[in-house]
């Protein structure tokens, strides 16, 4: 299953694409022409921190650098893939890029783990931003460096932002598309110019973006794969690795930033390394035996069955559930409504009827899951009951253009006897099909154009076929020939970017103030832009102008009530099957690590946080 999060690769916490009408904190300063300076980047509302804080208030400052965390990777984002990889570049369209590359690199601001809409200042130490907000100063520390010793200046930011924006993967050009340019006034001024119609996202996008050294990619293809690491100035340089198998990270002992406020406490461990299986059990076994030392589990069978080997019973690994503040993603079986059997939104609902979440819950979840309905599920943004006052402002226009559901109770996933063939759905999905122009002849489902109706159900891995299977079973029953076929990474990522497939398993990252972001998922442009994640092929008028009015609102308020409206869009639309949630996190790992004594509001804080444990380390017998 494709994991896809809004938090950036270099390990910017979720406000790096989150942001919105710009308000100050008290110590923002008044800039010449009207404008203002300010130590970091807020969106509703002042920032929490002064422009003076030592760290930020859920790390450890003390925290001892040292030892060895190894772990596989679980979140992905743009050419990266979960099984493999062949290039060190993951910020081009080509290739199958490298687990952790994002740590090699610093950014212009960081984001705090407590702030989903804040940035505070790291290679930038501050900001003078014009009284247009069309013009953003970045003023650079001096003693920014590259790995090599070498100065890290405007120039460099100007051209990585420039690079990223013409020659990026297509999410980076996309999310880069309001800023007008970028050019170095000075050796530590960087100027970034934004379009008149920027959306309120635009400048901490910026912020966010990698910093690459211009003079090392001279006479380099950005665009290609390669095997060469790009010089970085990150926390951590690349080490080891063999192509496909694992890629280690070293701490990087003289970093010019580990004393900033924004990095104290954090990057604590000497060596991170990331191991690929092609096999699921494989990767447990490795887990088992000491060879991965962290894992978040996401299969209730595991969590709830594998977990009593030696090293468990031994007290060696630790098994624990802990909450978790992230935003819940919206994860379900997405179609691809650019195939002719995925036209009729009808159709789209029938298949719903056909997957039995309670008796999926009971017998293969062991009841841990809890049925997702919306695309911000349990937050303010989650459509519920009819339309607002608010809501029906932006919804009348597209009254008559869009389902009527839109205007009234947002729909659900129908709940089963938990039989696991609820008849009764099953014969409301088969009226679904046939008002849709299908036909049933010899036990064959035929499609309105008379072609058997067949669905591949495209994946990487085996792992939710317990899931899948009796889903695939009931749409049998309804005439349906449905398949999984299941690919290697390669061709998977291929296919996923050419939106080359019927069905396909996603978990799109939540957010607590989403933004333009949105584009890439839902936007007419993104349905027609290959490597985006609009992969339902989401294409509609109303759904383009409520992600509008999301990236530009000015308020929370506006925010919540344009999703609000969007969700209603979107689950009227039936461009997926939702799956299910947990508001928290499983997690297991060798017994060598400790942690501070609070989370960050948004998220469980492991392992990032950690650091590791000698003494512990020592007693378990685990070597760093």
């Amino acid at each position: 299953m494709i994991r896809i999060t809004r938090r950036h690769a270099l390990g910017i916490a979720a406000a790096t694409a989150a942001s919105g009408a710009l308000r100050l904190s008290p110590a923002a300063a008044q800039a010449a022409g009207g404008g203002i300076e300010t130590h970091g980047l807020s969106t509703f509302g002042d920032l929490a921190l002064p422009a003076d804080f030592p760290h930020f208030p859920y790390v450890d400052p003390a925290s001892p650098k040292g030892g060895l965390l190894t772990l596989q990777i679980k979140q992905a984002s743009g050419n990266q893939n979960f099984e493999t990889f062949d290039t060190l570049n993951i910020f081009t369209f080509k290739g199958d890029g490298a687990a952790g590359m994002g740590m090699t690199y610093d950014s212009l601001m960081a984001g705090s783990g407590d702030e989903p809409d804040a940035a505070y200042g790291l290679v930038a130490h501050a900001v003078r931003i014009s009284a247009d907000r069309l013009e953003y100063r970045f003023l650079l520390r001096p003693e920014a460096r590259f790995h090599d010793g070498s100065r890290l200046t405007a120039r460099d930011v100007a051209f990585s932002l420039t690079t990223l924006k013409t020659k990026g993967h297509p999410v980076y050009r996309m999310m880069l598309s309001e800023m007008d340019g970028a050019s170095a006034e000075a050796d530590d001024v960087v100027l970034v110019r934004f379009q008149p119609t920027r959306t309120r996202d635009a400048h901490l996008i910026v912020a966010g973006m990698p910093i690459f050294s211009e003079d090392w990619w001279k006479g380099r293809d950005f665009e290609a794969a390669t095997l060469e690491a790009p010089l970085g100035s990150g926390a951590y340089k690349l080490g080891r690795f063999e192509t496909g198998r694992y890629i280690e990270f070293e701490r990087v002992k003289d970093y010019w930033g580990a004393a900033l406020p924004v990095n104290v406490g954090l990057n604590n461990f000497d060596r991170i390394r990331y191991e690929y299986f092609r096999e699921r059990q494989a990767a447990f076994e490795a887990f088992k035996s000491g060879v991965v030392t962290f894992n978040e589990e996401y299969t209730s069978r595991l969590w709830n069955t594998a977990y009593d080997f030696p090293a468990i019973r031994e007290g060696k690994v630790r098994k624990e559930t802990l909450p978790d503040g992230k935003p819940i993603s919206s994860q379900g079986w997405y179609f691809n409504t650019r195939r002719e059997m995925f036209a009729d939104p009808r159709i789209r609902e029938a298949l719903a009827y056909a997957f039995d979440f309670e008796w999926t819950n009971a017998n293969i979840m062991y009841g841990a899951y809890k049925r997702l309905h919306s695309f911000f599920q349990n937050s303010d943004m989650q459509a519920k009951g009819p339309p607002t006052a608010e809501e029906l402002t932006l919804l009348e226009p597209f009254r008559g253009k869009v389902p009527d559901e839109a205007f009234g109770e947002p729909w659900v996933p129908p709940v089963s006897d938990g039989s696991g063939s609820d008849r009764t759905l099953l014969r409301k999905a088969d009226e679904l099909l046939r008002a849709a122009g299908c036909k049933r002849e010899g036990g064959v489902l035929k499609l309105p154009s008379g072609k058997p109706f067949e669905i591949e159900f495209l994946d990487s891995s085996p792992a939710l076929q317990p899931h899948t299977q009796p889903f695939q079973a009931n749409l049998k029953k309804l005439g349906i020939a449905a398949q999984s076929r299941i690919v290697d990474a390669a061709q998977y990522r291929r296919r996923l970017d050419g939106f080359d497939f019927d069905m396909i398993s996603m978990a799109l990252g939540g957010s607590v103030n989403p933004g333009v972001e949105l584009r890439n998922v839902f936007s007419t442009k993104a349905a027609e832009t290959p490597g985006s994640r609009n992969v339902a092929g989401v294409r509609d008028p109303a759904i383009d102008a409520m992600v509008e009015i999301i990236a530009n609102a000015k308020t929370k308020i506006e925010v919540h009530t344009a999703a609000r409206a969007l969700d209603r869009l979107l689950r009227a639309g039936r461009y997926w099957i939702p799956m299910w949630f947990r508001d928290e996190a499983w997690v297991a790992y060798w017994d060598a690590y400790a942690r501070p004594a609070t989370r960050p509001r948004y998220g469980s804080g492991a392992p990032d946080l950690w650091r590791w444990d000698a003494e512990k380390a020592k007693r378990i017998g685990l070597a760093g």
